[in-house]
C-alpha cells in the first residue's frame, strides 16, 4: 500500500490546529506527505535533521523560546533519540510531543521495520512515556491537540503513534 494522501493532510490539519507551527523531523516514507506540505507552508518551520537525537535539542530549544512544536519521526528513529530524550528532556521537565511513525506493527510487509513495531510500546512504557494510537482519521486531530497538551501539562515527553491504518488509509 501507499501513504495516503488525505489522511496526512489531516494529520497536518490537526497538527495546525494544535497550535504548532514548529516541527523537527527526519525524513521517513509515511511522513513524505506531511514534510511536503510543511516545507510548503509559510506558517510553518520544519527543520529536518540528520539524526532524530538533533531533533530533541532542537525542539528543547523552540520550547525554550516559547514556540509550540513538535517532532515527527519514526520509532526506529526514536530510538535513536532515546539518550537526548533521557538527558534533556526528561532530565529537565522538557514538554516533547512526538507523532511517530509506527512501522513493523500488525501487516508490517517488510522484515527491517518488525523488530522496530515489537520494541516501540515496551519501550515507551519502560520510559514512563504517555502514548495513544492514531488510527481513525476523523479523530487524529484531537488526538494531536490532547498529546501537545498533555506534554505541556506533564513538562514530559508524549508520543502519538501513527498507525499502518491512519497512514496508508486501511480504516
Amino acid at each position: 500500500m501507499t501513504v495516503s494522501r488525505e489522511n496526512s493532510k489531516l494529520v497536518y490539519q490537526g497538527i495546525k490546529e494544535a497550535g504548532i507551527r514548529f516541527i523537527t523531523a527526519l525524513p521517513e516514507t509515511w511522513l513524505v506527505y506531511l514534510l511536503q506540505m510543511a516545507e510548503d507552508d509559510p506558517e510553518m518551520t520544519l527543520i529536518e535533521v540528520a539524526r532524530e537525537e538533533e531533533a530533541v535539542g532542537i525542539a528543547a530549544g523552540a520550547y525554550f523560546a516559547g514556540t509550540p512544536n513538535l517532532m515527527l519521526l519514526q520509532n526506529h528513529g526514536f530510538f535513536g533519540a532515546i539518550n537526548g530524550i533521557v538527558s534533556l528532556a526528561l532530565l529537565y521537565s522538557v514538554p516533547l510531543c512526538m507523532l511517530i511513525a509506527h512501522r513493523g506493527h500488525m501487516g508490517e510487509p517488510y522484515p527491517w521495520h518488525t523488530r522496530g513495531g515489537i520494541l516501540t510500546e515496551p519501550i515507551l512504557r519502560s520510559m514512563g512515556i504517555p502514548f495513544d494510537y492514531a488510527r481513525d482519521p476523523r479523530q487524529v486531530g484531537r488526538q494531536i491537540r490532547e498529546a501537545h497538551t498533555l506534554s505541556l501539562s506533564s513538562l514530559s515527553p508524549v508520543a502519538l503513534l501513527l498507525t499502518r491504518d491512519l497512514m496508508e488509509g486501511s480504516v
